[in-house]
């Protein structure tokens, strides 16, 4: 499987309480955090739900 770097980008302040969960499940702390995970399709589906605050890129 590939890997891919997740970077949060902006603040899960003022976000609905499922978005804020699905960035604690991603293991983001706080702004410009990365956390490198495999890309499962769980990981994936968890990635589009909270698309607008993050950035995704992959790692080689």
């Amino acid at each position: 499987m590939s890997k891919i770097k997740i970077t949060q980008v902006r603040s899960g302040i003022d976000r609905m309480a499922r978005q804020k969960r699905t960035l604690v499940a991603l293991g983001l702390k706080k702004m410009f955090y990365s956390v490198e995970v495999e890309a499962t399709p769980q990981i994936l589906g968890m990635v589009k739900a909270v698309h607008h605050l993050v950035k995704v890129e992959e790692v080689k």
